[in-house]
């Protein structure tokens, strides 16, 4: 089924007006006539069975008359799992927005580090990505990116079951406790300072180590949501 995202606003009287890209999606890329039928997700979990009802020009939205509301493709984590990566140079952080997505993340944080490349935030090609991944991955709640936050503002602020992953100084996985609410956050390319260990220690954070095991920041950000996902989520 060709799956579309269209943000709440655009429903009305049991029909729905895709945005001038996705139309323009829907017309040149899928070749989509009315009567096509189509799935559409509102990005807040909800998902709709839709026929074409007008394909759009150049200039012109498309529009899709809903039939009915059906259960999306992939059913959200029971884990609520917000995840804070170190900021990462070039292309890296565009490939941790697209596999957090794909692993069921609720909400990615960019951090700012010590050690961390402050310098390219590019929050609206990560919000496109996260669509992107999204309409693939079956997922009808959009991941949240939040704006760029410095790390010890962002342990301050941190809920839940609270885990840092570094490559020193941690316990094993094996000791996090079942919850069904966490916050991890993943360092940036040079690893944590003592200092920012510390500061996470004061603010009950856990450390944790993959049993000497090292990755690169952008794996680790990939390994770790999927392992956390199948201790604590749905990922079995």
């Amino acid at each position: 089924m060709r799956r579309f995202y269209v943000s709440s606003e655009s429903f009305f009287n049991h029909r729905i007006k895709l945005s001038l890209e996705e139309s323009k999606h829907l017309r040149e890329v899928l070749r989509l006539r009315a009567g096509d039928e189509v799935s559409v997700f509102d990005g807040k979990g909800k998902e709709f069975s839709c026929l074409v009802a007008e394909v759009g020009a150049k200039r012109d939205s498309s529009v899709l008359r809903i039939l009915r509301e059906i259960p999306p493709t992939s059913p959200e984590s029971d884990l609520d799992l917000t995840l804070g990566v170190a900021i990462l140079k070039g292309e890296k952080f565009d490939l941790v927005v697209q596999k957090c997505v794909e692993l069921g993340v609720t909400k990615l944080v960019p951090i700012s580090t010590k050690r961390a490349d402050a310098k390219t935030i590019r929050l609206e090609r990560w919000q496109k990505i996260a669509v992107e991944a999204a309409k693939q991955s079956g997922r009808a709640k959009l991941m949240q990116i939040a704006e760029l936050i410095d790390f010890t503002e962002f342990i301050e602020t941190a809920n839940g079951a609270k885990i840092l992953f570094s490559e020193r100084n941690g316990e094993n996985f094996s000791t996090i406790k079942a919850d069904k609410k966490i916050t991890a956050v993943i360092g940036a390319e040079g690893g944590w300072e003592d200092s920012e260990i510390e500061s996470a220690i004061k603010n009950d954070f856990q450390i944790i180590t993959l049993s000497g095991r090292i990755l690169r920041a952008e794996t680790a950000a990939i390994a770790i949501s999927a392992i956390l996902q199948n201790r604590f989520g749905d990922l079995c």
